[in-house]
């Protein structure tokens, strides 16, 4: 499962409100984990609107969530998280997962 905490939700739905309202119903937020980083591992980011096959799909706080089955061996129990403010990050990964996290948490390696 990859959990999306409240903040994230209410950051998610901003941005899904900026799509066209007919292109709304059908978008889906995408993560996936990348090579590269400090640490060798990075989080990436997307709506989506095409699901591809093996994706691993979850639903959490209202939030259509999918994933490719390589990321999700990196991503099970991650919470996304979101931050703002002064030292606000945007939105981060709270991973059990990650052994190790670069200074700015946009990298990780397990």
């Amino acid at each position: 499962m990859i959990y999306v905490s409240n903040k994230a939700k209410e950051k998610i739905q901003q941005f899904l409100s900026e799509f066209p309202e007919a292109h709304r119903a059908d978008r889906f937020l995408r993560v996936s984990v990348i090579g590269g980083g400090c640490s060798g591992l990075s989080y990436k980011l997307d709506f989506d609107s095409m699901p591809q096959p093996h994706d691993q799909v979850f639903e959490d706080n209202g939030i259509k969530v999918v994933t490719d089955l390589k990321s999700f061996l990196y991503l099970v129990n991650t919470t996304l998280e979101f931050s703002d403010g002064l030292n606000g990050k945007g939105f981060y990964f709270n991973n059990p997962n990650a052994s190790r996290t670069c200074a700015c948490g946009e990298s990780f390696s397990v």
